[in-house]
């Protein structure tokens, strides 16, 4: 099983090397194998700025590329030619600057050079969204919000998330501990007895209420000696959105496979 250190922290503030606490837990019976390091992007966009399109002109020895001039902050301003057909004058827009290694779908690394495209000098990379590692998307290059700063790190605006994450060999009859929150549970017993006392952040629900007890439906239990109690809600009102970057960064983290959570939508109650 593994477990993301960013999300056991949600539950109980520590600020414990990994190892140590890793130490802790195999003491209370849930032996960590190992602990890995976990970036939500690999590579970290290290090297992937934010960037403001000053030109936008035809490429002259190209008809399917363009030709731009780029500022990319610190008042630094870069030729990039350009291929995609949505690149426009005005935007902003992630560019991989000369030495940002990214990586390819099958996680090969590859890094930016400066060089010459059709004739004309290219300093740096203009991204796509599936370039930079952040979705599938090869349709244009990704247009970023008019208020960012030219320069600005994208991992920053990413929300890009170094993680740790343990891997728990959990035996059968460990069910408590099947979960984030049942980790967590555990720990906070054990630093006790370390005379270590943490709070357990307990998932708020006072956003959570009931207003309309009449939607109910009839649920039939064939064995009540199996099924002593069965428990329902019935949500209204409900917009379907894509999930946050934090929640999609704990998924990665835990093993989920990145198509997965491509097409995993949040789902956001608007009850009154």
């Amino acid at each position: 099983m593994h477990i993301s250190y960013n999300w056991l922290k949600q539950f109980l503030k520590l600020d414990w090397e990994s190892e140590r606490t890793a130490e802790l837990l195999t003491d209370l019976g849930l032996e960590v194998e190992g602990v890995s390091p976990f970036e939500s992007v690999k590579g970290g966009l290290k090297g992937v700025v934010v960037g403001e399109v000053l030109t936008c002109e035809q490429h002259p020895n190209a008809d399917r590329l363009k030709l731009t001039t780029v500022d990319i902050g610190n008042k630094e301003v870069v030729q990039i030619v350009c291929g995609a057909s949505n690149v426009a004058k005005g935007q902003k827009v992630p560019v991989a600057t000369i030495g940002t290694v990214l990586f390819s779908a099958e996680g090969e690394p590859f890094t930016i050079k400066k060089g010459k495209i059709r004739g004309e000098e290219s300093h740096g990379m203009i991204c796509a969204e599936d370039e930079l590692g952040m979705g599938e998307d090869h349709d244009g290059i990704m247009i970023l919000s008019d208020v960012l700063k030219p320069g600005t790190p994208c991992a920053e605006v990413f929300e890009i998330e170094n993680d740790e994450v343990f891997e728990i060999g959990l035996t059968p009859n460990r069910s408590d501990a099947m979960s984030h929150f049942g980790i967590a549970r555990d720990l906070k017993a054990g630093l006790q007895q370390k005379e270590i006392f943490k709070e357990l952040i307990t998932p708020p629900t006072s956003h959570f209420n009931v207003d309309n007890r009449s939607l109910k439906i009839d649920v039939h239990v064939e064995k009540n000696t199996l099924a002593p109690r069965y428990c329902g809600v019935t949500l209204s009102k409900l917009i379907v959105q894509t999930s946050p970057h934090w929640l999609q960064n704990r998924l990665r983290a835990i093993g989920i496979p990145q198509k997965i959570i491509w097409s995993m939508p949040r789902i956001m109650s608007c009850m009154s």
